[in-house]
């Protein structure tokens, strides 16, 4: 029977694994024991010769409340008093939904009051022209 390969795992900048199994390697790896924020996976493959292949995966974790900003961007530029709206939520545990603030309300977008106020100018457009006619 050949021997196999080894698989290495490491979460970030430890130096010990977090798990070494032959390969093919099943494993799980738990993001709720993780802050929230960007994270490497550093995977290690040692073949029975002892050769070795790396493989880096970055990831994000978001385990906490999504936070949601609106009227302030990334490097936006301001000036004088911004209206700012924030809103926090979680999806709550594997059992429950909290539905209680998963919906962030927004501001209606530009291009719909132009459609609205286009309907409205052609309504009364329409309106007036029916009215005057003889």
């Amino acid at each position: 029977m050949e021997k196999s390969s080894t698989v290495m795992i490491f979460l970030d900048d430890e130096t010990t694994p977090l798990t070494k199994l032959p390969a093919p390697a099943n494993f799980e790896l738990d993001t709720s024991k993780l802050i929230d924020g960007a994270h490497t996976l550093k995977i290690i493959s040692q073949d029975p010769a002892g050769k070795e292949g790396i493989r880096i995966i970055d990831f994000e974790v978001r385990n906490g409340p999504a936070i949601i900003v609106e009227g302030i961007t990334q490097n936006g530029v301001v000036d004088g008093v911004v209206p700012v709206m924030v809103n926090a939520y979680s999806k709550g545990d594997e059992k429950t939904f909290l539905i209680e603030g998963a919906e962030s309300p927004q501001s209606i977008p530009a291009w719909v009051w132009m459609i609205i106020i286009g309907f409205l100018a052609w309504s009364m457009f329409y309106t007036f022209s029916y009215l005057t006619r003889n």
